[in-house]
């Protein structure tokens, strides 16, 4: 629908009487409207199927489809069921008014009708409709703003969290959760378990293999790293370099040990050739983690010193080994 003010409004008048029809026909169309006639109720169904209309004056005591059956229908039709319908009727009684006005009719003209005032009553709802047309359009933009701003601001979180290279959180990502988790576990007394996995001379893999080469090296290990953790609560985070860590809330020593082994495993099963390794002819990684109940007196990453100190262990084994710390 249009929604257009005063002139140029397309009116659709419905009245049996033709003379009706001349007197407000003649009255509109000197404001500037277009005006539109029906002689019945399906008269001006048919004629609203094929035009499209700004307000209609709608007679209620009509033979066939009266003004009331007609009303109901273009309600209930969602194409047209926002076109202002004002009642022309010479039943003056409450009990009229309140049905047309439950039916959805905005207001009544009552017969005999001065046409100042039928000018008049046009021409407010016509400027009602206008307003919400625009509220409505308004409305729109303002909804549609907010999902782009919305989106924007899920990528920029997702830019301020993730890393770019392997699609994981981040070292800003894991240091936020970790000293979330840190109160929350010092306050129920549980334990928090951390994994740091170090990929094995990969130094030496990417001046062997080139820089591209180790770029998917690391996409591989971190995806790898990421399918061997199962919990939503559970983070997997680039560290650093080659440095991966795991963070493992709610989680003994004997969990944290289960998740690191899987990890190690699984990154040796990937068979990512490396002929520079010094131990293995296969990319692997070592692994060192902790399982400890935090001291919220203490800062959150005291937790990484014991888990380090396992990795270091771990690489003076000989590499692509898990050793766990109870911290």
């Amino acid at each position: 629908m249009t929604g257009t003010q005063g002139a140029d409004a397309i009116i659709l008048i419905v009245d049996d009487n033709s003379n009706n029809r001349k007197i407000l026909s003649e009255t509109l169309s000197g404001q500037g409207m277009r005006i539109i006639t029906a002689c019945n109720g399906e008269d001006a169904l048919e004629k609203l199927s094929d035009n499209a209309v700004d307000l209609i004056l709608l007679d209620v005591m009509m033979p066939g489809l009266n003004g009331f059956d007609t009303c109901d229908i273009i309600k209930k039709n969602p194409e047209i069921c926002d076109i202002p319908v004002i009642f022309m009727t010479a039943l003056t009684d409450v009990k009229h008014k309140v049905k047309g006005l439950t039916m959805g009719g905005v207001d009544y003209v009552t017969k005999p009708f001065h046409p100042l005032e039928v000018v008049a009553r046009v021409n407010v709802h016509l400027q009602l409709r206008a307003i919400n047309r625009e509220l409505q359009l308004e409305a729109a933009r303002h909804q549609q703003t907010a999902y782009k701003l919305e989106r924007a601001n899920h990528a920029l979180a997702r830019l301020a969290n993730i890393d770019g290279l392997t699609q994981v959180a981040n070292r800003y990502c894991f240091d936020e959760a970790l000293s979330g988790e840190w109160l929350r576990l010092s306050r129920e007394n549980k334990p928090l378990g951390l994994l740091i996995c170090d990929v094995d001379h990969f130094k030496l893999y990417n001046d062997y293999y080139g820089h591209q080469a180790g770029d998917e090296c690391l996409r591989s290990v971190a995806r790898t790293i990421h399918q061997s953790v199962r919990r939503p609560a559970d983070l997997v985070a680039r560290y650093g370099g080659e440095e991966f860590v795991v963070l493992l809330p709610d989680t003994s020593y004997e969990g944290v040990f289960c998740v690191g082994e899987a990890i190690r495993s699984a990154i040796a099963a990937l068979s990512i050739p490396h002929e520079k390794s010094v131990h293995y002819l296969v990319v692997t990684i070592s692994i060192g983690g902790c399982s400890i109940i935090p001291d919220y007196t203490k800062p959150p990453h005291s937790i990484i010193e014991p888990a380090d100190k396992a990795l270091y262990q771990a690489k003076h084994q000989g590499r692509n080994q898990c050793i766990i710390t109870r911290g």
